[in-house]
């Protein structure tokens, strides 16, 4: 195994996390590729450029693996639907990128739909496997839609199904992607192997709280609630608003005080340059009247976030949609219990009752409840804690890397029968 291709069309590694399109995705291609670099396998990674001032060519993920920003339609953020248009220029990039460098690639590893369609020309062209990851699908999102304006359209899930026949191997992150895939996409069950995402932990582990507390400038007696993700409606902010809000008015935990801190979008934007959901969360917290206990603090640089969920009481996800939730796992690995929806992946990530607590999705009720017996109940919290901490040592990013190789190592086994190379 030598030379990876690794594609993330609409979003760099590299990018700060809690943008429109920026999260778990970013970290899993950035990590993935460090690890794999650091056991000797030569990466990759093609992004589209969106800014014409950042150099083509990039070494931050160590090991000689490279980021490599490819010109694809104009060199600024556009909306997913626009940037499909621009699939054909990224992929004749690509090529040209490898021509240039005389370097051969051994297998393709795509992610999300768009990265797909531009992988299967590179396939065609060099007669190699290509292994996809979705991330998320748009047939799932679509199920979970609450507006007309949040559907994904035909583009898109046309574009799914021509990836899924494309590909030789679908990287699925647990058992109820892979039932997902099967039952709306018909995607045959040989075509998927589960692979989970990673978590580092040598960078995510528990730091002493009142440690945590000082570096992101709170006091040690602040009890802080946590949120970490993208500002937009299927990740549930406004249920956990809710949840807040009955609790507050119910006087069910004064005895234990408490704040929200929500990290990710940008809150200091004014008027119509606030995101949609930014604009509607800050009138429901006024609504509500949460002003003093939902604190929005925008994106947050990944080195920064473990001491947000060491300095935790509880992290929160209440998402209607999840193919995985790596902030679950960052969480866990950190110490700190994870109340989530049952959704997706976070009904395989969060143990109920071991790790955290895992609710009915969109029921701001069940999850004040399972936020007032973590806050007030500091013996229970300590040992969910302690056992997050222990599972997610499964997910340590090396064991995970290994069974990637794994899985390259094979592909390109099988396919080096039927290469001219």
């Amino acid at each position: 195994m030598k030379n990876i291709a690794m594609l993330s069309y609409h979003t760099c590694p590299l990018a700060t996390l809690g943008g429109k399109d920026t999260g778990g995705m970013n970290v899993y291609v950035r990590e993935l590729t460090y690890h794999l670099g650091k056991m000797g396998v030569h990466v990759d990674v093609f992004t589209r450029s969106q800014d014409e001032h950042v150099p083509q060519v990039l070494h931050q993920l160590c090991y000689g693996n490279r980021v490599v920003h490819v010109p694809a339609g104009p060199e600024i953020f556009l909306p997913k639907q626009q940037l499909s248009t621009y699939l054909p220029d990224f992929a004749e990039g690509i090529l040209h990128f490898a021509a240039e460098k005389g370097i051969q690639y051994d297998l393709i590893h795509s992610h999300y739909w768009m990265s797909g369609i531009a992988g299967k020309k590179l396939k065609e062209t060099w007669n190699i496997p290509m292994v996809q990851m979705f991330h998320t699908l748009g047939k799932m999102k679509n199920r979970i839609a609450q507006s007309p304006a949040e559907m994904e359209g035909e583009y898109r899930l046309n574009g799914e199904q021509e990836v899924i026949d494309a590909a030789d191997k679908i990287v699925i992150a647990t058992p109820a992607e892979r039932s997902q895939l099967e039952f709306l996409y018909q995607t045959p069950s040989t075509k998927m192997e589960i692979i989970p995402p990673g978590v580092d932990t040598s960078k995510f582990y528990p730091i002493p709280a009142d440690e945590a507390k000082a570096v992101i400038g709170i006091s040690p007696k602040d009890r802080m609630l946590l949120f970490v993700g993208r500002i937009e409606p299927l990740k549930g902010i406004d249920v956990l608003m809710e949840a807040i809000a009955q609790l507050h008015i119910t006087n069910e935990i004064d005895g234990c005080p408490h704040y929200l801190v929500i990290i990710g979008g940008n809150p200091d934007a004014e008027g119509t340059d606030m995101d949609g959901e930014m604009n509607r969360l800050m009138q429901l917290r006024r609504d509500l009247e949460l002003k003093d206990m939902v604190v929005f603090l925008g994106k947050r640089d990944q080195d920064t976030l473990p001491y947000y969920y060491s300095a935790a009481e509880i992290v929160i996800m209440p998402s209607h949609y999840e193919s995985f939730g790596m902030v679950a796992l960052e969480a866990m690995a950190c110490g700190t219990p994870v109340v989530a929806s049952q959704v997706g992946g976070l009904g395989f990530l969060v143990q109920d009752g071991v790790t955290g607590f895992v609710v009915p999705n969109a029921d701001p009720a069940s999850l004040a409840e399972k936020i007032k017996l973590l806050v007030c109940d500091e013996e229970l919290r300590t040992q969910m804690g302690k056992n997050a901490n222990a599972y997610a040592q499964d997910y340590d990013w090396h064991k995970i890397t290994e069974r990637t190789i794994d899985l390259y190592e094979r592909m390109t086994q099988t396919e080096s029968v039927q290469s001219p190379w």
